[in-house]
């Protein structure tokens, strides 16, 4: 049995709002992401990669920027003893999934394609984590791509499949775990998540329909 990610499709929301705050905050300083990057004596790379919500990029990297931005202060008071007490006996006796800390902390774009988009990158984070998992996998979506090219060589996806051709052969998942608009392209045209175990698949959905239910749209 494959075990799933143990990253919600909460903690991903959270993530990805941490990071566009932090955009939106450089931007309004008029940070060039150079310059920002200079400062905080990191790369581009993992800037844009911060600035994105990924995941696995390390919290030194999230307290580099926000330090930069003039938002530590805000990490100190969520790390402050007193604050904890206060978040635990608010939350006491409820799952980390309850409506209240839902509401709390993260807030979702209720638009159609937002929800979407949001779903396929969760279901495509965990089927990167199943193939890490089995890589036996892998040679699955592999075939899988296989199939779909000599079924319809003049698909207007050949394009994008032939892009999952080097995807798969190079392991390049940075490329398709992100929020740019060719990364949402590439999830529409995906076979990996073709081997995801159907409890993961289902898991996510059921994620992202208690996210939806749970939250009020946001209004920023």
């Amino acid at each position: 049995m494959i075990p799933p990610d143990q990253l919600t499709v909460l903690d991903c929301q959270i993530l990805q709002q941490l990071g566009g705050r932090l955009r939106r905050r450089r931007k309004a300083q008029g940070l060039g992401t150079v310059e920002l990057a200079k400062r905080a004596g990191i790369s581009r790379m993992t800037l844009s990669s911060v600035e994105s919500g990924d995941p696995s990029s390390s919290m030194g990297s999230y307290l580099r920027v926000m330090a930069v931005l003039g938002l530590s202060g805000e990490l100190a008071f969520v790390a402050a003893e007193k604050h904890q007490q206060v978040d635990k006996s608010i939350n006491a006796g409820r799952s980390r999934r309850a409506p209240l800390s839902i509401e709390t902390v993260a807030s979702v774009d209720e638009s159609r394609h937002q929800i979407q988009d949001l779903q396929s990158l969760a279901l495509h984070r965990q089927a990167v984590h199943a193939v890490q998992h089995k890589p036996a996998l892998l040679e699955t979506a592999v075939k899988t791509l296989g199939r779909w090219i000599d079924a319809d060589p003049d698909s207007r996806s050949i394009p994008l499949w032939r892009e999952w051709e080097r995807i798969l052969e190079e392991r390049s998942w940075r490329k398709i775990l992100n929020q740019s608009q060719r990364a949402q392209q590439l999830r529409q045209a995906s076979p990996l998540v073709t081997v995801l175990p159907e409890e993961i698949r289902l898991n996510v959905l059921a994620q992202v329909r208690e996210l939806k239910m749970g939250i009020k749209p946001s209004k920023n």
